[in-house]
């Protein structure tokens, strides 16, 4: 369970986008704008990786508490993004999509062994244990951000990564097959049930994305959602609007 050179590695690269951020260059109203940029997206970038492991650590852990100590011979437990499936499609495409379109799509999985898992609410408290980090890493963001008087570059920087992991939490909670969100109630399904799920599964989250990004009703649903529940969990949506400008510079 020691943490791997990798992800002590993401997790400095965030602390140096912070510090950048913190920076009296680094203003946004007198500052170097491009210092500023550099370091929100350091600290957009690297903390939006470093919560993908604790979220996939979230679910290796509950496994392994459950039955399920393969988990720990998989590497899983040791927050290393490369081991949690495909690198390419479980990061790197999440991570452009992140870049191009500012949305954080659901990134790794863990393979868990269920037939290890004691009990249905062990497996679905299993599925429920990423996304539930995630909306803890927001939390604590929105904390930080009403008891501390950070400087405006980070401020903006945090609440934007705050409302990224709102936003995480709501896609992977969906209840639909690829989702977390399924995961949760698969366990109290039919078979039959699991079996089109199963199917459906591979396409389902690839027609829900493709759904967000080309009709702005269903996105516009999504953020409406999403800033209800950032709003009521203490987050500034300006913030993230203002983070959002300065980390996609390329759009400007």
């Amino acid at each position: 369970m020691r943490p791997s050179p990798l992800f002590l590695g993401l997790l400095g690269m965030t602390v140096i986008g912070a510090v950048l951020c913190a920076l009296p260059a680094a203003d946004p109203f007198t500052g170097s704008r491009a210092l500023l940029t550099l370091g929100v997206v350091l600290f957009a970038i690297g903390g939006w990786v470093v919560s993908l492991c604790l979220h996939e650590f979230g679910h290796a852990f509950v496994a392994y508490r459950g039955g399920d100590h393969d988990v720990r011979t998989r590497g899983y437990l040791t927050l290393d993004p490369r081991h949690y499936t495909d690198p390419v499609l479980s990061i790197v495409l999440p991570l452009i999509y992140l870049i191009i379109g500012g949305i954080p799509l659901p990134g790794g999985a863990v393979l868990i062994n269920h037939w290890a898992l004691r009990s249905r609410p062990i497996e679905s408290l299993v599925s429920l244990a990423g996304p539930l980090f995630n909306l803890l890493i927001g939390v604590l963001l929105n904390v930080v951000l009403l008891v501390v008087n950070l400087p405006t570059g980070l401020a903006l920087a945090v609440g934007y990564l705050a409302f990224l992991q709102v936003m995480t939490f709501l896609f992977n909670i969906l209840p639909v097959p690829g989702f977390d969100g399924f995961g949760v109630i698969s366990p109290w399904l039919s078979r039959e049930a699991q079996a089109v799920a199963m199917k459906v599964r591979p396409w389902a989250p690839l027609v829900l994305f493709a759904l967000v990004i080309s009709f702005s009703q269903v996105s516009g649903v999504f953020f409406a959602i999403a800033r209800a529940l950032f709003a009521a969990l203490g987050g500034d949506y300006q913030l993230f609007v203002a983070g959002d400008f300065i980390f996609r510079f390329w759009l400007r």
